[in-house]
């Protein structure tokens, strides 16, 4: 009936119209992003689903009166919008060619590896591959399901010293599972011959901060005791992770072998070889000075991860702050974030980047992208197959500069 078509062009609309301008701050950037991104990420599929559904109200649905004008117009303003959101996708491909070309230099341009994604937008739930083989649940210390991580590897192919790839899911350190994040990635690089690990952790608020870095090293130091088993190499281990997974992974790559994050494992090595944070959180603390880092940090992480007052404790939120803990030694790192991002402004990807370059003798890699909402990786996208293509061939740069090796699986 033409006033339900109405109300769905409508509603699109203002889908849409988050989408590309999503509002800040607060709840009404939560509330952006809960919308706003599957919005963005699934752009294609809503503009065919409006456009068919026009069709059939300008045919089929004609019969019983004529269109909505208004619903017409609506539905002229979204597919504007969500064709504007999809160009950005495809652009994608060249902003992240430009971010790798300005942090590793126009050599990378004469890479003979170029893969691109196999992946596809039409099915952006299917994540599994038949090529890779996933063991479950493999116990990282003792421990209940939280202590449990999993390892994807090439399906089929006796492995010895392969790359490993750690990943570490969101959830804001108080939900989330090995099993819901960085599933393209990890399924990429071990189509590519890579052992990949994802790894659970506990969380708040039943258990406070530091827990989660310390589960996180926990894991770090099993890969390097432990993966020599399932055919990774303990002396090349990249860590990635997404939101607070970000977060995360950076402070254990700041922080190897730091005795203080160590309990009852001090002279474990939880040294890393790079890092790859997509959209993290590296400001806890309030250091950049911005209402949105102050808020996250009284609002949010103070009563329910810290359960510390900021006022009095205000150290605790410093040191767990990776912006805090650059120093000359840092490793490699390649920082993918959205610009509209409104769970985690782009502002702190911004310092961080800017605070490695100023501080460490690292290769650091930054790929800022143009309406691109926060967990743009999650499931495949245009954006996601690009984001991932971009982060493949910076792994295998990586690891053929660091060990001298060759692509272990191919392109």
């Amino acid at each position: 009936m033409t006033r339900h078509y109405r109300r769905r062009q409508l509603a699109l609309a203002a889908l849409a119209v988050n989408a590309v301008r999503p509002p800040t701050g607060g709840r009404s950037g939560i509330a952006g992003f809960s919308v706003g991104w599957p919005t963005t990420e699934l752009a294609p599929h809503l503009l065919a689903a409006s456009l068919i559904d026009t069709v059939a109200e300008l045919t089929v649905r004609r019969r019983s009166g004529p269109p909505s004008r208004l619903g017409l117009l609506a539905a002229g303003v979204s597919a504007g919008l969500l064709g504007y959101s999809i160009s950005l996708s495809r652009n994608a491909r060249v902003d992240l060619d430009t971010a790798l070309v300005g942090g590793l230099g126009p050599e990378v341009e004469l890479s003979p590896h170029h893969p691109r994604g196999r992946g596809t937008v039409a099915r952006p739930f299917r994540l599994r591959q038949h090529d890779v083989e996933v063991l479950r649940n493999v116990p990282y210390v003792e421990g209940g399901r939280r202590a449990r991580l999993d390892i994807y590897r090439p399906a089929g192919v006796a492995l010895e010293n392969a790359p490993v790839l750690l990943q570490i899911h969101g959830g804001g350190w108080t939900i989330g599972t090995k099993e819901q994040q960085g599933l393209i990635l990890m399924n990429r690089m071990a189509q590519q011959g890579w052992v990949c690990v994802a790894s659970n952790y506990r969380l708040a608020p039943k258990h406070r901060y530091p827990t989660q870095i310390e589960d996180v090293k926990r894991a770090i130091a099993w890969v390097h005791e432990h993966i020599g088993e399932y055919g990774g190499d303990r002396d090349y281990l990249v860590v990635t992770g997404g939101s607070a997974g970000g977060h995360l992974s950076s402070l254990a790559a700041l922080t190897p072998n730091d005795r203080s994050l160590q309990p009852g494992f001090e002279d474990a090595d939880t040294s890393v070889s790079a890092c790859v944070p997509f959209y993290g959180v590296y400001d806890l603390a309030g250091l950049t000075g911005t209402r949105a880092a102050t808020q996250l940090r009284d609002r949010f992480l103070a009563p329910w991860v810290f359960k510390k007052d900021p006022g009095t404790d205000l150290q605790v939120f410093v040191d767990a702050s990776p912006l805090s803990r650059i120093s000359d030694q840092a490793p490699d790192f390649f920082v993918l974030h959205g610009r509209n991002d409104t769970l985690v402004p782009v502002g702190q990807a911004r310092a961080f980047v800017e605070a490695l370059r100023e501080r460490s003798s690292a290769t650091v890699t930054y790929a800022e992208l143009p309406g691109t909402q926060h967990a743009f990786d999650v499931f495949s996208s245009i954006r996601s197959q690009h984001a991932v293509d971009a982060v493949q061939r910076w792994l295998l740069w990586h690891h053929a500069k660091t060990t001298g090796k060759a692509d272990p699986g191919g392109t």
